[in-house]
């Protein structure tokens, strides 16, 4: 199948990235904690939420592939892999595609004017990110782990709850730990050529911000589900625990963790300890 501007669809939605959308479902975590998941319009709140950010976080993918060609071209994978250092799709054609990304965004405002306002902070962020903030060391990493705090705050504002000073700190530790993970398998495996700010870092460096992280989010995670007076909550600790060694094993043992979405949708023991801790999460909360 082709489309009017001469792309086929399997690499435009390649540039759009959707496998990356599942970094979004950190927007739908508020719809469990605050137990709203037997509300119909709860649902269906956090869902359109949900597919906005899904809009929005590809128009950031391609905003970024569009000032990383030349770079990504002399990467060992995003060679390959992103379709405008591959050459499969013009830059004029992510342009447009950028360009309907925000005219659907820019709809979303019609539906939940303060859901989007922090949908637009997540792409003021991102554009930041883009032209600046990626080249600094340790902001860059603050940078990504603060849009997944977002995701969270969106999906709070969209069912109408408050978000979790429990929630929103675990959730900027446990991204910390994901993006410094990223930032040390990017050295590990391609050295500082990938990107300009790998220069700035080292593995020992980066792999002490990744413990760091990691143990924040366990700590802080301990604390809110015991602080929660529900006991059957307490089941899903252990469950974390065994996610983030699980995650670190991937990493060390099997040369993972650059992608962290690869890792989360193609480790089978990772995979179900994620639907486990959702199904726990569901019964103790229900």
């Amino acid at each position: 199948m082709k489309l009017p501007f001469n792309v086929r669809l399997p690499e435009l939605l390649r540039l759009a990235r959707p496998k990356q959308w599942i970094k979004n479902g950190f927007v739908l975590a508020p719809l469990v904690f605050a137990r709203a998941f037997n509300d119909p319009v709860a649902i269906t709140h956090a869902l359109i939420a949900f597919a906005l950010f899904c809009v929005a976080s590809s128009a950031t993918y391609i905003l970024n592939d569009l000032r990383d060609i030349e770079r990504d071209r002399a990467h060992p994978v995003k060679s390959w892999s992103r379709p405008l250092a591959k050459g499969t799709v013009k830059p004029r054609t992510a342009i447009a595609l950028i360009v309907i990304l925000y005219a659907v965004l820019i709809a979303g405002v019609l539906w939940s004017p303060k859901t989007m306002a922090v949908i637009g902070c997540y792409l003021v962020l991102n554009y930041a990110y883009s032209f600046w903030l990626k080249h600094q060391p340790v902001l860059d990493i603050f940078s990504v782990a603060i849009g997944f705090v977002l995701r969270i705050y969106a999906g709070a504002v969209a069912i109408g709850v408050p978000l979790s000073n429990w929630m929103a700190i675990t959730s900027l530790c446990l991204a910390l730990y994901l993006a410094s993970i990223k930032r040390r398998q990017e050295l590990a495996t391609s050295g500082t050529g990938g990107r300009e700010v790998l220069q700035r870092y080292s593995v020992a460096l980066v792999d002490r911000y990744a413990e760091i992280s990691a143990v924040g989010a366990l700590i802080f995670y301990s604390l809110f589900v015991m602080s929660s007076g529900n006991d059957r909550l307490g089941f899903t600790i252990p469950l974390v625990i065994f996610g983030l060694f699980r995650y670190w094993y991937v990493v060390e043992a099997l040369s993972g963790g650059e992608s962290p979405t690869d890792v989360a949708v193609t480790d089978k023991p990772l995979i179900a300890t994620v639907l486990l801790w959702i199904g726990v999460c569901l019964y103790a909360l229900s």
